[in-house]
């Protein structure tokens, strides 16, 4: 007998429902009753008012999961028990559209300041999550035992875990105010947007009436070694170091870069301002490989190591652009928002050497005071090609800056050594 064939169903060209019942947004409105819910759910079409879908990349996932019934495409998230372990905010930031266009001020406390939107039917997700942890790094460890830090059962224990608050932050863009802060047009925005991303939202050109995107991209997470609070206030000492991901050194120690060594010397100097009585933070993005990916960073890497005349710092960022066709797609423009949410108005203490993100910072009204630059110490082998190569392109240093015959040293490694 032939197999019978089910019938195709209806697919959706729009995510959006045609019909009544989404609830206006109304960015940088003084209340959360007055902003409105970001609303991104696939369960009740008409309730939609954003372009996207909630948990960023992760979003692919939840699909898999429903095409695999593992999941029911019409669960609602149960929020007992799920509210903030620190209160953060509400800062005069929140208020005003032009700081904060990239993330919900109101994402962490939703189930509170949107209870009757919940009750009604609504499925509101949030879009921040903050709890508190205990972390542990054999670089704390070490430096409790050779006496670098010391213990004091509040920020660090005598097995060395760092105790802290971390948060969880998924994207929120109000497209308006992402146009305005990289000088192109909202329509320009979104007909690239809609390109790049292969028509994955037809939303972004025929519904100029929503303004709110989740893109499909990863967040960030904070950690906070001290009182969330404190965080908002000049007159404590902050330390903070805005870190973007590269997951190569952060989790596997590959020596090739510094980042590893200087998010672990951050950490140590957060540790140690917290128990000065200030506050640490440590706000890491996932922008893996500049933004350019993994595939890409790799495929750099190769080229580095095998141009004629070996890995040398004069073409650290030539052998970049070749591959990628440009130096750094990690711009910086929206990176200040989380500062904002968090209240920041003075960064005492600053652990980068990145121009971008002291510029990003500063040019959104923020103060910066002393500016730390990695140990020469911690720099690995391999990594000081990198290291002249940034310095050499204006990175902060206190130190000498490698002249071009320096530069053309070769200072890495062959691939296979």
């Amino acid at each position: 007998m032939p197999v019978e064939v089910p019938a195709p169903r209806h697919i959706r060209l729009t995510s959006h429902s045609s019909g009544y019942g989404a609830l206006p947004i109304q960015w940088g409105a003084a209340t959360p009753a007055e902003r409105g819910p970001v609303v991104g759910t696939t369960t009740t079409r008409m309730h939609r008012n954003v372009i996207g879908t909630h948990s960023g990349s992760y979003s692919v996932y939840r699909a898999l999961a429903v095409a695999a019934g593992a999941l029911s495409r019409d669960h609602k998230a149960d929020l007992t028990n799920t509210s903030p372990t620190d209160v953060i905010g509400p800062y005069p930031q929140w208020t005003d559209a032009g700081k904060i266009v990239s993330l919900d001020p109101w994402g962490a406390t939703v189930a509170e300041v949107f209870a009757g939107e919940l009750a009604a039917g609504y499925d509101i997700r949030p879009t921040i999550a903050v709890t508190q942890a205990h972390v542990i790094l054999p670089e704390v460890i070490e430096a409790l035992q050779s006496g670098r830090l010391q213990a004091d059962g509040k920020f660090l224990t005598a097995g060395g875990a760092a105790m802290v608050t971390k948060v969880a932050i998924e994207p929120v863009w109000y497209l308006p105010g992402v146009a305005r802060r990289f000088g192109c047009s909202e329509a320009d925005l979104r007909r690239v947007l809609f390109e790049e991303t292969g028509g994955m939202y037809p939303e972004l050109v025929t519904r100029s009436d929503l303004e709110v995107f989740l893109p499909p991209i990863g967040g960030q997470t904070l950690y906070i070694f001290g009182k969330p609070r404190d965080l908002a206030d000049p007159s404590v000492e902050l330390t903070a170091r805005v870190h973007d991901e590269c997951n190569g050194s952060d989790v596997f120690g590959s020596d090739i870069c510094t980042c590893r060594p200087y998010l672990t010397h951050a950490i140590e100097e957060c540790i140690q301002g917290a128990q000065r009585g200030g506050v640490g933070l440590v706000a890491y993005s996932r922008k893996e490989g500049r933004a350019l990916g993994e595939v890409t960073k790799f495929l750099v890497y190769n080229a580095r190591k095998r141009q004629v005349g070996g890995d040398t710092a004069d073409n650290y960022f030539a052998r970049t652009e070749c591959v990628a066709g440009v130096q750094d797609m990690r711009f910086q423009e929206l990176m200040p928002d989380v500062l904002h949410w968090l209240g920041i108005t003075k960064i005492h203490r600053l652990v980068s050497m990145s121009n971008m993100k002291f510029d990003a910072i500063t040019g959104s009204g923020i103060e910066i005071g002393t500016r730390v630059n990695i140990p020469d110490a911690l720099i690995p082998e391999d990594a000081k090609v990198e290291m002249d190569a940034k310095k050499a392109a204006g990175y902060f240093t206190p130190g000498p800056v490698p002249d071009a015959d320096e530069l053309k040293k070769a200072k890495g490694r062959e691939l296979k050594s």
